[in-house]
């Protein structure tokens, strides 16, 4: 017997939920990261990240057995990429100095722990040219000048996660 259509609403919507309460926080990390804004003040890294939470609810009744968060993350990804126009004048943050496309592939790589190859075919781009782009980022954060404030501890903290 289906069940009826509302009660597989609530279901969706709880599960939805559910997920979003434990990973939005990393995500919204991981969207303040990519658009170069302070934690306290991220008014486009909160609306990439909605934009992309919505994309995932709307996907969500998909495929089974894909992990929802690793769904939302390459909406967030996808997402930026087709707006990195905008983030291209850095607001200050730790990866201020980087390029958009820098900052998603470090972001993937080195901050969500993206596999290579899953990296790659995510962006669009060869293997080869996301180990170059990674590798050009990390060089810039090892040689981008370190202030006193509160971002420095964050420059450090990623530059010891790049060796």
């Amino acid at each position: 017997m289906r069940e009826p259509r509302a009660v597989l609403d609530r279901r969706r919507a709880r599960e939805f939920e559910a997920f979003t309460a434990g990973a939005a926080g990393r995500l919204l990390h991981a969207a303040t990261l990519l658009t170069t804004e302070p934690r306290d003040a991220c008014p486009a890294a909160e609306r990439l990240l909605t934009r992309a939470l919505a994309r995932t609810y709307a996907a969500w009744d998909g495929p089974r057995g894909e992990d929802p968060y690793d769904r939302a993350r390459t909406e967030l990804a996808r997402l930026f990429a087709h707006s990195a126009w905008r983030y291209r004048r850095p607001r200050g943050g730790v990866l201020g100095p980087l390029t958009p496309r820098e900052r998603l592939v470090l972001v993937l790589r080195l901050g969500e722990d993206v596999a290579e190859e899953q990296a790659a075919a995510g962006l669009g781009l060869p293997e080869d040219r996301v180990r170059a782009i990674l590798a050009r980022a990390v060089s810039r954060m090892r040689h981008a000048p370190t202030d006193s404030g509160p971002a420095s501890s964050g420059t450090a903290r990623l530059r010891v996660a790049a060796r």
